[in-house]
């Protein structure tokens, strides 16, 4: 019989507990990503955008080394005839979204940074109607209205004038276009190798980092790159483990356990946790066209999404 010091019956470690709990790996994971607009903001004046996109996958990268370096070199002859696919999925996905959001943070608050980023589930519907013939229900084009009229009001910043004339924030449409390239990042999942997912993200992570060289290099002939400052540094390395390594590691642990439908609601708290932290961290202000704007998002998700309106993408 063992003995009571013996741990043959020690109790779960709080990791263990943890990473049976999937709503809280999947708070955790949009936690993360909310303050990925605030780490944005940050950088300002402390580390140039392609030099933060090209840090941040980098990074990743090192710390993937440490945990599926064995696994992706005994996935490589699957992931090697899917090169081009990888190329597309890491320079849309995650370089091109990055460098753009980065880009945003130079003209835009965080609170826009957040809510606009809101718009890519109903950017995904939108894809699936268009490009894979998803059919959509009346309930669902109620709900893409309505997100995309939120999307509107934070872009037009409560104003008519500002709406009708077109007199958009650069950072706001680069958000936006931001967005356009991870909905349709997300519709390519689809059709993804054959690989356990942590070998699939430091795929396109690998390619991430290697195609944001050419953005550093021309962020450097314009004579746009400095050298982070201290803080900068932190934040480059804040973004490359947080928002980028660790929250991917929950999220996919998340769907194992509960599976991509219902994970994929808890997505909706990125628009909520972002404008949060941005207003309690960085002191920005939530005006009323804020409220309006997160409410009319976060309704028209949720009506697109409601189990009456909702439908499978094809081969989800």
């Amino acid at each position: 019989m063992s003995s009571p010091g013996s741990g043959a019956h020690a109790p779960p470690s709080l990791w263990a507990r943890f990473n049976q709990r999937p709503a809280l790996l999947l708070i955790l994971t949009t936690l993360l990503w909310g303050t990925n607009a605030v780490a944005a903001r940050l950088a300002v004046g402390q580390v140039s955008p392609m030099m933060l996109t090209t840090a941040r996958w980098s990074v990743a990268c090192v710390a993937l080394w440490f945990v599926a370096r064995r696994q992706v070199a005994a996935c490589r002859p699957a992931l090697r005839p899917r090169w081009r696919y990888l190329l597309l999925m890491g320079t849309a996905g995650f370089t091109g979204f990055n460098a753009l959001f980065y880009t945003a943070a130079h003209h835009t608050t965080a609170v826009n940074l957040a809510l606009i980023q809101g718009v890519i589930p109903v950017l995904v519907l939108l894809g699936g109607v268009l490009f894979l013939r998803l059919r959509v229900k009346p309930l669902q084009l109620l709900g893409v209205a309505v997100t995309l009229a939120g999307v509107a009001v934070v872009a037009a910043r409560g104003q008519w004038a500002v709406l009708a004339a077109l007199d958009f924030n650069v950072g706001d449409v680069a958000i936006l276009l931001a967005s356009l390239l991870y909905a349709g990042y997300t519709l390519g999942l689809r059709g993804r190798p054959a690989v356990p997912p942590l070998v699939f993200f430091a795929a396109v992570a690998g390619v991430a980092a290697v195609v944001s060289l050419p953005l550093l290099a021309w962020e450097a002939l314009a004579g746009r790159f400095f050298w982070p400052t201290p803080l900068g540094w932190l934040l480059v390395l804040y973004v490359g483990l947080m928002p980028s390594f660790v929250s991917q590691i929950t999220f996919i642990r998340g769907v194992e356990l509960i599976g991509p439908a219902r994970a994929s609601v808890f997505l909706n708290l990125t628009p909520v946790f972002g404008p949060a932290l941005a207003v309690l961290l960085l002191g920005e202000p939530l005006h009323l066209y804020h409220v309006a704007a997160l409410a009319m998002v976060l309704g028209g998700i949720w009506v697109a999404e409601r189990p009456g309106a909702r439908r499978k993408l094809p081969n989800q």
